[in-house]
C-alpha cells in the first residue's frame, strides 16, 4: 500500500502554515510550539532541531518522546473527517495536531486546547 503524501512531507514545510494561521487570528508562535510540545513530548530544542533538519511527518511522530495520553480527548471534525474515527494511527496524530492548531486559531483558551481542567 502506498504511503499518504503527507507522511513524507517535512514537518518544517507545514510548520510555517501553522504559525501563519495562528498569527492571523492574533495568536502566537509560542502558543503553536506549546501545543506541539504538549502533543509530542518534544522539548523546544528538540522541536527546533526537527524543523531545521526537515524531518518528515512519519519520522517526526515516530521519534516523539511521549505522545500525550490526553490526545485521545481531542474530538471533532478536521478536513471533513472526525478525528476520533481515523483508523490509521499516523494520520490520526497528524490530524490531532491540525485540530489543535485550528482550535487555537478559533480563539479557544490554551487550557481547553491542552485538555486541562
Amino acid at each position: 500500500m502506498k504511503k499518504h503524501r503527507i507522511y513524507t512531507m517535512s514537518f518544517a514545510s507545514v510548520y510555517p502554515h501553522y504559525i501563519a494561521k495562528a498569527e492571523k487570528k492574533g495568536r502566537t508562535q509560542a502558543e503553536v510550539d506549546n501545543i506541539i510540545r504538549w502533543l509530542t513530548g518534544y522539548s523546544q530544542v528538540e522541536l527546533e532541531r526537527h524543523i531545521s533538519e526537515k524531518t518528515n511527518f512519519e519520522d517526526f511522530f515516530a521519534a516523539a518522546p511521549q505522545l500525550n495520553p490526553n490526545r485521545s480527548l481531542i474530538k471533532g471534525v478536521i478536513c471533513g473527517i472526525r478525528v476520533e474515527e481515523i483508523e490509521e494511527p499516523l494520520m490520526r496524530e497528524i490530524r490531532y495536531m491540525d485540530k489543535l492548531i485550528d482550535e487555537l486559531a478559533r480563539g479557544k483558551s490554551m487550557e481547553k486546547i491542552l485538555r486541562q481542567g
